[in-house]
């Protein structure tokens, strides 16, 4: 498993010839279609094998697994080549990037195919998901992957510190409390871990802190920034006041070496993922949703298959694929085999649920805080900017640079700006 954030889009890239795309759709009267992705090992030897079930399943319809190679390049190679007029029919791309895709005429708006075709069962995919691939009236993919953060601690460092586990019911005050107890600044020991580089892996640990206190990054409209009230201030104070006062904050300067020292018994808390829990081997850890203010929320990180058109046949046939690869049975043998969370709600009332939670050290704490995962980031064209300007105003706080309440009314000041010039 891995991160699942936003990336900023870089230089185009063209595509080599031969990668797939628009050209002959039939052989034999089977339908040909081309799945691009951007998975290494396990993942992607898990997409190789399912096609091969599929394809063994499926006579009339024949699917071409391709790797992309960097999925941090993926949009623009998209891009490339659907101006190429070569490109694939699924595609594996960031959820971030839904309103980007929503622009290019080529990319299926499933909309009306899932309105046509209740067998989806589009509620099952948990709420956040949905939020993240739906563009204004358009539905532009389908849920391929979702994470969540929770709170992951190192028992032996509670134990020592004499403090007892977190619980679903710990608040801010509970967490900051036993971060101090946990820091001990002679053995270089933190209690909690903050990345704090201004990238979106600032800004959506933030996101988090933020839909606790009851506040939203933009107001409903979309039109102006909303994570300088109250509720921003507040979720920006407890950062402040833990990294510049308790001093119990481990900045990582985005190099991830938070993982290592977590692992090493120097750091009590993290606020992570599933991602991370195979680089803890040394550590007797324990799992528990977010500790709250208002609720407990935590932030969702999907992506998503994209169809691209390439007439009716290819379409429906990319379409009966996704139908039959995000189906709570495969989908569960896909977690199995991957770790990757289970994208459907349904999943975890299947018979192989067991398997995959006794298979994955707390992993069932992950799944059943999606339920926390109610809210997703602004799809808009212009997140980018919009997280870059956050991300800069929690990075100033957390080094003592600036106020919270200065750095987030500086930050929705450059946000109302971009928001106001457009996509």
């Amino acid at each position: 498993m891995r991160r699942v954030l936003l990336r900023a889009v870089l230089a185009a890239t063209v595509i080599a010839s031969g990668c797939g795309g628009s050209g002959s759709s039939s052989s034999g009267g089977k339908v040909n279609i081309v799945l691009w992705h951007g998975y290494v090992d396990v993942e992607g030897n898990a997409l190789n094998d399912a096609a091969k079930r599929f394809n063994a399943t499926h006579p009339k319809i024949h699917v071409t697994v391709q790797n992309y190679g960097n999925a941090d390049y993926a949009l623009q190679k998209v891009l490339t080549a659907i101006r190429g007029g070569s490109y694939p029919d699924i595609v594996y791309l960031y959820g971030s990037w839904a309103a980007n895709m929503a622009r290019t005429p080529k990319a299926v708006d499933v909309a009306p195919l899932i309105k046509d075709d209740p067998s989806i069962n589009w509620d099952d995919f948990w709420p956040a998901e949905r939020q993240a691939v739906t563009v204004g009236p358009k539905i532009i993919g389908v849920p391929a992957l979702v994470d969540n953060l929770a709170l992951v601690y190192n028992k032996k460092l509670f134990d020592q510190a004499h403090i007892p586990y977190p619980t679903p019911d710990w608040t801010w005050d509970d967490f900051r409390n036993a971060a101090k107890q946990l820091t001990d600044t002679g053995a270089k020991q933190f209690g909690w871990a903050y990345v704090a580089d201004a990238s979106e892996d600032t800004v959506w640990r933030f996101d988090a802190l933020l839909w606790q206190a009851g506040g939203d990054i933009l107001t409903p409209d979309q039109k102006h920034a909303a994570f300088n009230s109250d509720a921003g201030v507040k979720a920006a104070t407890l950062l402040q006041q833990m990294a510049t006062v308790d001093h119990s904050v481990y900045l990582d300067n985005g190099n991830g070496n938070y993982a290592n020292l977590f692992n090493s018994g120097k750091i009590g808390m993290l606020f992570t993922g599933p991602w991370d829990l195979s680089g803890f081997p040394d550590v007797d850890y324990g799992i528990q949703i977010l500790p709250g203010d208002q609720n407990h929320n935590t932030i969702s990180g999907p992506d998503q298959w994209v169809m691209l058109d390439n007439g009716d046949d290819r379409r429906s046939a990319a379409w009966t694929f996704l139908k039959w690869f995000t189906a709570p049975a495969e989908a569960m043998r896909w977690s199995i085999a991957t770790g990757d969370l289970p994208i459907r709600a349904s999943q975890t009332q299947t018979a192989d649920y067991p398997k995959y939670t006794a298979k994955y050290k707390g992993i069932d704490t992950f799944v059943q805080n999606e339920q926390n995962a109610v809210k997703a980031r602004p799809v808009l064209p212009t997140y980018n900017e919009i997280s870059q300007a956050m991300g800069q105003a929690i990075q100033a706080v957390l080094l003592g640079k600036a106020e919270p309440k200065a750095a987030l009314d500086q930050a929705a000041q450059q946000v109302d700006q971009i928001l106001a010039q457009g996509s």
